[in-house]
């Protein structure tokens, strides 16, 4: 199934046509899918709309790739996404961040926190307006630390 994958567009939330879209699978795809990786967990507002984040659809595109391309069965496929969490989680506890053709790099303890439930972080991008500077700056380089680790994992599919 080599079929290109079109550009995931930068915006924060993404609606479950707009993920099929962008990962080559149907809606009803993406509802079985929640109920088989316990990773993908959409955020839902009202009426039960289901609103993906970015990172989210880099999984989803995981997933596909798991399925699809490789052939995985979807227990194969669900443990092999659970090895790749855990390996780094493991990564993100003894601080390191490891990017291809780069040294290892250290950083402190408060961005490596897992915000997998940043979708309670409010809408804007920017987060609410009584945040302190500081937390605001650690919740961005978050934001970016996560995004150049699902960059580098779509490039080497190793991962």
């Amino acid at each position: 199934m080599e079929k290109t994958l079109p550009f995931i567009p930068a915006k924060r939330y993404f609606t479950i046509g707009e993920v099929g879209d962008l990962c080559g699978v149907k809606p009803h795809v993406l509802r079985y899918w929640e109920q088989e990786f316990t990773q993908l967990r959409p955020m839902k507002r009202r009426g039960n709309r289901r609103y993906y984040q970015h990172h989210e659809v880099l999984m989803i595109r995981r997933i596909r790739d798991l399925l699809y391309d490789q052939g995985f069965t979807i227990s194969g496929a669900r443990n092999k996404l659970q090895e790749l969490v855990q390996t780094e989680r493991d990564k993100r506890r003894n601080g390191e961040i490891m990017l291809e053709g780069m040294e290892l790099l250290e950083v402190g303890d408060s961005v490596l926190e897992d915000f997998s439930d940043s979708a309670d972080f409010e809408d804007s991008a920017h987060g609410p307006a009584d945040m302190p500077e500081a937390s605001m700056f650690q919740q961005r380089l978050q934001l970016l630390r996560r995004e150049l680790c699902e960059i580098r994992d779509l490039l080497n599919p190793s991962y």
